[in-house]
């Protein structure tokens, strides 16, 4: 049985290979500098008195497919669907002089990926927004946390619009799919590879 699985990861992580669009992670346009530690990534940037960081992770960034009722008609010989990592991510805003860290928690809602048409639209929205400590690693759940569904539209706007003048738009979060796809399917690539010493392993 482990022989055929360990051959199963061997012909499974040549296909995956195969079909890596990445060797080396995208680049994120604007200046942004990358730091990963496994499956969290972090990116950095540092503008006129002001440093902003974004974390993702790309756990569980990928959403579930509306595959199920299609895979009869599919035909074995065509392409799998290309999966798309949307994780959720947090945008931190850090000025020099305050002692208080803006942050604002991000996500790509499922229903908007792939609606390109619409050039009006923000392919994120922004769903908590709180300040902490700078600095501390542990927020904390005692500090007010602005959830905004029932958010006055033109302050919603407003935030959106301080998120685009650091560099955090449409375009970033293209971007931000793009590296995150990239990360994923190179740690997943990472997995079966670990998977298979391990089942090798007597």
């Amino acid at each position: 049985g482990d022989k055929a699985f360990a051959q199963f990861l061997t012909d499974e992580i040549k296909e995956e290979k195969k079909i890596q669009k990445h060797k080396s992670l995208p680049k994120v346009s604007g200046g942004w500098e990358l730091d990963v530690h496994g499956t969290e990534a972090k990116l950095v940037r540092k503008i006129a008195g002001e440093k902003i960081t974004v974390t993702f992770n790309i756990n569980n960034s990928i959403p579930p497919s509306a595959e199920e009722d299609t895979q009869e008609q599919q035909k074995p010989d065509e392409q799998e669907p290309e999966l798309t990592s949307t994780p959720n991510f947090v945008v931190e805003v850090i000025k020099d002089d305050t002692k208080q860290t803006l942050v604002l928690d991000c996500h790509f809602p499922e229903d908007e990926i792939g609606h390109e048409g619409e050039e009006e639209s923000d392919i994120f929205t922004i769903r908590e927004v709180s300040f902490q400590p700078t600095g501390e690693a542990d927020w904390k759940d005692t500090n007010y946390t602005l959830n905004t569904d029932s958010l006055d539209w033109a302050l919603y706007d407003h935030l959106m619009d301080f998120l685009a003048d650091r560099g955090v738009d449409n375009t970033f979060a293209d971007e931000l799919v793009e590296l995150s796809t990239a990360l994923e399917h190179q740690e997943y690539i990472k997995f079966l590879e670990d998977l298979k010493s391990f089942v090798k392993c007597q």
